[in-house]
């Protein structure tokens, strides 16, 4: 008897997804889990700006000493990325198929670029969490420096590799996208979810575009700094 309640519950769930309303909701939840892990990610560097220059060391000493709590979030993260992903593309290719000519409309100029970008920005920033990976955790960009104790000299691989101006420019282009992913996506979010209103959208737009650009300035600054000499190593 559970066997077949829990089969109807995953037809039911998978029905669920099947739909429009499905994918926007799945869209939606895995957006909050992201932008949750962005916020949390500008404030761990931020801290490279301490006046301890050892305090995002410190930092990231703390992360991987919960080794076991560290790849459940990332497990989590990256089942929520490639969620978010699919579940984009496929509303993408329904909505394209519903209206394979797009009608003449006039929209708000920043909201609608950013909605044409959405499908190409998602996969860019994508390739660029893999480059950053690669970079900064696994070492196969650049060589990367480790503290006398063995853990990972973090802030000195960020300025290092900042110091290159092709890594620093395509960090900074992939801020921006982000800026626009993060913009548009926070108050569609809200609109899938029905919180739809004269009243509380514009405010809602407000929020995601402060949101938006407090993220990407915080995350540009830092190879700014580096390439202005600001942050150097000590």
């Amino acid at each position: 008897m559970s066997a077949i309640a829990t089969t109807s519950q995953l037809n039911r769930s998978i029905g669920f997804y099947e739909s429009t309303l499905g994918k926007k909701v799945v869209m939606a939840v895995t957006g909050v889990i992201l932008f949750g892990y962005v916020l949390g990610h500008l404030i761990g560097n931020l801290q490279i700006y301490s006046p301890d220059p050892q305090q995002i060391n410190h930092y990231a000493h703390f992360l991987h000493s919960h080794a076991v709590l560290l790849w459940v979030v990332r497990c989590g993260l990256l089942a929520s990325v490639v969620l978010h992903i699919t579940a984009s593309g496929q509303l993408w290719l329904l909505k394209r198929a519903a209206r394979p000519e797009a009608y003449i409309k006039k929209d708000d100029v920043p909201a609608s670029y950013a909605a044409r970008t959405m499908i190409w920005s998602g996969p860019i920033i994508a390739a660029f969490v893999i480059f950053h990976v690669l970079h900064l955790t696994v070492g196969s960009v650049l060589t990367l420096n480790t503290l006398p104790d063995g853990d990972m000299d973090v802030r000195t691989n960020v300025i290092m590799g900042f110091q290159h101006p092709a890594v620093a420019i395509f960090y900074i282009v992939a801020m921006a996208l982000l800026c626009m992913h993060l913009y548009h996506g926070l108050w569609s979010m809200f609109q899938s979810l029905g919180v739809n209103h004269p009243r509380y959208t514009p405010i809602i737009k407000k929020f995601a575009a402060a949101f938006a650009w407090f993220v990407a300035i915080g995350n540009i600054s830092i190879p700014v700094a580096v390439l202005a000499g600001v942050l150097t190593l000590q």
